[in-house]
């Protein structure tokens, strides 16, 4: 086996709407120690549309960017001499943002002589849980945010199989836009959790999508257009608070539904031994989500991981263990890496059975 470094990587994210750069240290052992982790977010300036507007976001991280990264170096006590490698997110994402990031990733690996990692987000989504907690690998991971929404199975960097994945929306966009329905406000998925406290989801049925199907797909359009639709007519406290647990309910419900049966699959493939179920992305925050997956781990003998909650949402942290655990196996770019809108992490089923028809729009991944 090869011999493990220590390493100590710069990583910047700019994927969306949070512009981050932190400095993690993995050790030879395989332990984590973030040095330090910056996120600069824009809520404020996409507030007044209700969602991230592309061109605004691209803007705010060239504002940014370079105060965000020293600011991270100041914290972590180091110069760049201290660097063994930069890891800057590629894709998915919108990529105004993305570029912006990895031409800065790129800059500084090329001034100081460092090799650069070309980071797929969703990979740093896989390891994030890995900075609170030493995971060992394989494991399913459930990555449920508000641009994504699959089960893989990570059988270690770079090794993902795609199990299910949202035919439709995502949970995270499903959240927001009930919410944004609801005229809470911007982020929505938060504003209706902290809604949902104290409220009585059995009092609204709505849809329970691909119920019976085959397979781990998942679907939130129908549950979306159904809450949608009633918080047309909710007005009183008590039922907007009703609703917005029902709607927290029922995508915590399918998240579990689908994952069972991806565990059911998974136990089958592996056998017996130590099985883990790892819950990363925005959603992973929801505290309805956590306790449902909580439960059905337990009830599935799986142990339950999910990310410290200042990881769930987009870091850099999770961009540079990422970043630092491919250079651990040899693993870089040039710097001619590209910018890319959208990038599976499991290729050969994302081309040989897209969830997504050419020229639709869906979900990132």
């Amino acid at each position: 086996m090869r011999p493990q470094p220590t390493l100590t990587v710069l990583g910047v994210e700019t994927s969306c709407d949070e512009t981050a750069a932190a400095v993690v240290r993995r050790s030879a052992d395989g332990s984590t120690e973030v040095l330090s982790s910056i996120v600069a977010s824009q809520i404020a300036a996409h507030a007044p549309f209700g969602g991230v507007v592309p061109e605004i976001a691209a803007r705010a991280h060239v504002e940014i960017i370079d105060q965000v990264i020293l600011e991270a170096m100041r914290a972590a006590g180091l110069g760049f001499s201290g660097l063994d490698g930069v890891a800057a997110t590629a894709g998915p994402g919108l990529v105004g943002g993305v570029m912006v990031g990895l031409s800065a990733g790129k800059a500084i690996a090329l001034a100081r002589g460092l090799p650069l990692v070309a980071v797929n987000h969703l990979e740093g989504h896989a390891v994030s849980a890995r900075l609170g907690a030493e995971i060992a690998y394989p494991f399913l991971l459930l990555l449920v945010s508000g641009g994504h929404c699959q089960l893989l199975e990570v059988a270690g960097v770079g090794r993902c199989r795609r199990v299910g994945s949202t035919i439709d929306d995502a949970a995270g966009e499903a959240f927001d836009k009930i919410a944004k329905a609801m005229g809470l406000p911007y982020p929505g998925g938060p504003a209706l959790e902290t809604l949902a406290e104290g409220g009585d989801a059995g009092r609204f049925a709505l849809p329970r999508a691909l119920l019976g199907r085959e397979g781990c797909d998942f679907s939130f359009s129908g549950l979306k257009t159904a809450a949608a639709r009633m918080a047309d007519g909710v007005t009183d406290p008590t039922d907007r608070r009703d609703l917005a647990a029902a709607v927290q309910q029922a995508i915590a419900r399918q998240l579990a539904d689908r994952t069972a049966k991806a565990m059911v699959g998974y136990a089958r493939q592996h056998g017996p031994g130590e099985r883990r179920l790892v819950v990363a992305g925005g959603v992973a925050a929801n505290r309805e989500v956590r306790r449902a997956l909580t439960a059905l781990a337990q009830a599935q003998g799986f142990l339950f991981h999910a990310p410290p909650l200042a990881y769930c949402t987009d870091n850099a942290a999770m961009i540079a263990l990422a970043g630092a655990e491919r250079l651990a196996e040899g693993l870089s770019d040039g710097l001619d890496a590209v910018a890319r809108p959208r990038w599976p992490l499991d290729e050969a089923a994302a081309s040989s059975n897209p969830t997504h028809k050419p020229g639709r729009k869906g979900a990132k991944a």
